[in-house]
C-alpha cells in the first residue's frame, strides 16, 4: 500500500480524508451524524469513521459531531516491516503543507497491534526524526522552535499497516465546556448524547432521568432537542492552523447557529437524591444555555411522579463495578423495575449498566440491548420500548 500524498492545491481545496474516532459500540451513530452533515465517502470501521472532503469539514465536524471523540486529518497510510521503511514513508508525506515553520508537532499517540514494529517508543522516535528531516528541506532549518500552533500526530499500526493522522480537535470533543464540576464516575458527554440518540427521543415528549447525578443526560437531551451544536462555544487545536482560513470557522459556527430551534417546547425532568449533585447539575445546565428546559429536583427515584402518560426515561444508575457493591446494585435495580412499572408504565425505559444480571434484577427482559463501552468499562444499554411511538 502506498502512502497517500497530496499537492498544496489539493490541501486547500480538494478532497482529503478525515477520521472521527469513537467509543466502541457507537460508530454507527457517528456515521449517521456525518451523513446528516452532508459528508461523503463515509466508511465505518472499529472505533472510527472515515469521510472525505475539503478542509472546511474540519470546523464543521468538530463543531457539530455529538458522539465522536476526536477529529483527525489523515496524512497517509502505508505498510512498513522495518524502521527504515517507516522512516522513508513518513518522510514522503508533505508535512510542510500543513505544519507551519514554528508549529509544534509532537508524536502524541502510538499504537501497534500485530505489527513487526512493536516498540512504541522507537516508532515515536523514528516518526519524529523523519518529520524533522522532511521539514528541514522545506524550511531550511536545523532546529525547529515548536512554539506555535500544535499539530499532534497519531500513529496507528494494525497488522503492519500504519495510519498517520494529525489531531484537529485538541481537547477531546466530550469536553463541551459546560461541565465544570462533576460527581463520581461521570458519564462522558459524548456517551450521554449517544444514549439519547439511541433512544430516538427528539423532544416531542418528556425526557426523564431519575438518577441524573450532575445532569449530563438531561443537558445533552436538551441540546439535541434544540439542535444546538455541542462545539459551537468552544475552541479547537486546528483554529490556529494557517492552512485553514478563519472564514471556515466563522461559516461553520454561523451555520450551526442558524439550525438551532429555540422556539419549540422541551420538557425534561432530572432528579437525584443528592442535593449537591442537583446544585451542580443546575450550574452545568446554566452554562450550556438550556436551564429553562430542565426541571431539576432533589427526589428519590422511587418517588418520581411525572404527569405525562408517555415519554422516555434514560438513566445511568450506579452499578457494581462503579459505585455500589453487587448486592446493593441488585436491590437498586429491583426497585427501579418496580418504580417503572408502577409509576411510568406507558413510557419507554432506557438504562445503561455494566451488570449482566440487570434484566433478572429489574424483573423484565429488555426489548433490545446494545453493548457499549463507558470509560473503558463494558456496559449494556437495556432498551424497553413502550407500545406506539413518541
Amino acid at each position: 500500500m502506498k502512502t497517500e500524498q497530496y499537492s498544496e492545491t489539493q490541501y486547500k481545496g480538494e478532497s482529503r480524508t478525515f477520521v472521527a474516532s469513537a467509543s466502541m459500540g457507537i460508530e454507527s451513530l457517528v456515521r449517521d451524524e456525518c451523513a446528516a452533515l452532508g459528508f461523503e465517502h463515509i466508511e465505518t470501521r472499529n472505533g472510527k469513521v472515515e469521510f472525505r472532503g475539503d478542509l472546511s469539514l474540519i470546523p464543521k465536524a468538530n463543531i457539530n459531531l455529538r458522539t465522536a471523540d476526536r477529529v483527525f486529518l489523515k496524512m497517509g497510510e502505508f505498510k512498513a516491516l522495518s524502521f527504515e521503511e517507516l522512516f522513508q514513508e513518513i518522510k514522503k508525506i508533505p508535512w510542510e503543507e500543513v505544519i507551519d515553520i514554528d508549529g509544534a508537532f509532537p508524536v502524541s499517540w502510538v499504537s501497534s497491534v500485530k505489527c513487526k514494529l512493536f516498540s512504541k517508543s522507537d516508532i515515536q522516535k523514528i516518526v519524529k526524526k523523519a518529520m524533522v528531516e522532511r521539514l528541514k528541506t522545506r524550511y531550511r532549518l536545523d532546529v525547529f522552535p515548536e512554539k506555535g500552533a500544535t499539530y499532534a500526530v497519531k500513529i496507528q499500526g494494525d497488522k503492519d499497516i500504519f495510519a498517520v493522522m494529525i489531531d484537529t480537535s485538541g481537547e477531546a470533543l466530550h469536553r463541551r465546556g459546560y461541565r465544570k464540576l462533576i460527581n463520581e464516575a461521570p458519564l462522558k458527554e459524548t456517551m450521554a448524547a449517544a444514549l439519547v440518540l439511541l433512544s430516538r427521543w427528539k423532544g416531542a415528549t418528556p425526557l426523564l432521568d431519575p438518577m441524573c447525578g450532575t445532569g449530563t443526560i438531561a443537558v445533552e437531551g436538551a441540546l439535541i432537542a434544540r439542535n444546538i451544536a455541542p462545539g459551537a462555544e468552544r475552541n479547537f487545536a486546528a483554529e490556529k492552523w494557517k492552512c485553514i482560513p478563519e472564514e471556515f470557522w466563522i461559516n461553520a459556527r454561523d451555520e450551526a447557529y442558524s439550525r438551532e430551534d429555540r422556539e419549540k417546547p422541551v420538557r425534561i425532568y432530572a432528579s437525584d437524591s443528592d442535593p449537591e449533585a442537583i446544585r451542580i447539575a443546575g450550574e452545568n445546565a446554566g452554562r450550556a444555555g438550556i436551564l429553562e428546559d430542565i426541571r431539576f429536583e432533589v427526589r428519590d427515584f422511587e418517588k418520581i411522579a411525572p404527569t405525562e402518560n408517555r415519554g422516555a426515561m434514560i438513566t445511568n444508575p450506579p452499578y457494581g463495578d462503579r459505585l455500589l457493591d453487587r448486592e446493593r446494585a441488585a436491590e437498586l435495580y429491583r426497585k427501579l423495575g418496580n418504580t417503572c412499572r408502577q409509576r411510568i408504565p406507558q413510557w419507554s425505559w432506557y438504562v445503561i449498566t455494566a451488570d449482566e444480571d440487570f434484566e433478572k434484577n429489574f424483573g423484565q427482559k429488555a426489548t433490545k440491548n446494545r453493548k457499549l463501552y463507558n470509560g473503558g468499562i463494558k456496559c449494556y444499554f437495556y432498551q424497553y420500548y413502550a407500545s406506539g411511538t413518541f
